[in-house]
């Protein structure tokens, strides 16, 4: 068991094999917390998205962080696992503090630049199934375990803040997978209220995941090098950065105040005061806010 503000609490961060999603589980280990990390890729055998990195690594991460790392292979979609991975976590601590609904995979599906018509309409299902379905059966099978104690905590993530996602994510199906976890927050928080609960949505910013870093043939440590193939990627930020976030929230005893909002990395860090891994606080939704999308003079670097 760890030591730190989270010290005895219990989370579950469904898909944290990499990305936003690794770096929340990572955080919430360094709190002290026994995190149960969820995904498809394993050591053996990799998902549909087929990238190297594993749920056993993001345990091992959060053991390495101070906290209890427990990997449980499980597909999100399928009830049969998600249950008997609620069953195993009711069986062997009888409680489950946060729960993270981090579960997509559905990048590589994405095409723009054509009407919803056009699109491969398989494609498109599963972008919906991976980012709205696979929450939805999370959250019916844990959220019973989650009650038991009142100051449970459930995240939303997704991409975009309700702000931002009121202009059109130029893809129907990607459109309706990220503007759901909104409502699912606030859905939630209205019903966990009487339980003391609370849900909120979080958004990172422009993230610096392996997969991005990838797509600009770039590492963390010369990560700004894209920056010529890209302007607005000076205003990335690395997935430590939303682990933070979540941290925040998740120590945070007046937590409840963020019930049923959407919120981002960058606002929560001018919150709660921490920062990025490089010590800045990107705001990455400002930044498109007034400078991308209204005109305003500036540089990214003046949002960070």
């Amino acid at each position: 068991m760890g030591n730190g503000p989270l010290s005895g609490k219990v989370a579950l961060v469904a898909g944290a094999t990499r990305g936003a999603s690794r770096a929340m589980a990572v955080e919430l280990g360094r709190c002290g917390a026994t995190v149960y990390v969820t995904g498809r890729t394993t050591r053996e055998r990799r998902s549909e998205v087929n990238r190297p990195e594993t749920i056993e690594e993001t345990a091992e991460l959060v053991t390495a962080a101070g906290g209890t790392g427990i990997a449980v292979p499980t597909d999100h979609l399928q009830p049969q696992e998600v249950r008997a991975l609620v069953e195993r976590m009711d069986r062997t601590h009888g409680r489950l503090d946060v729960l993270v609904n981090g579960v997509w995979g559905g990048d590589r599906l994405l095409e723009f630049g054509k009407k919803a018509w056009e699109l491969r309409l398989a494609d498109g299902l599963r972008m919906l199934r991976l980012g709205v379905e696979a929450h939805l059966v999370t959250s019916h099978l844990a959220l019973p375990l989650l009650i038991r104690r009142s100051g449970g905590l459930v995240v939303e993530v997704t991409d975009g803040t309700a702000d931002f996602n009121r202009r059109y994510r130029e893809n129907l199906f990607f459109d309706l997978a990220k503007n759901a976890p909104h409502r699912i927050a606030f859905g939630l928080a209205e019903e966990l209220a009487e339980y003391g609960g609370t849900a909120v949505s979080l958004t990172p910013g422009f993230l610096r995941s392996e997969e991005m870093l990838d797509h600009f043939g770039v590492r963390e440590r010369n990560w700004r090098d894209a920056v010529a193939v890209d302007p607005h990627f000076a205003v990335a930020e690395s997935p430590v950065y939303v682990g933070r976030a979540v941290a925040a929230l998740a120590t945070d005893p007046d937590v409840s105040r963020w019930s049923g909002h959407s919120v981002s990395s960058g606002q929560l860090a001018r919150e709660y005061g921490f920062t990025d891994v490089d010590g800045s606080r990107p705001d990455a939704f400002g930044y498109f806010r007034d400078v991308v999308f209204g005109g305003k003079a500036g540089s990214a670097d003046d949002y960070r």
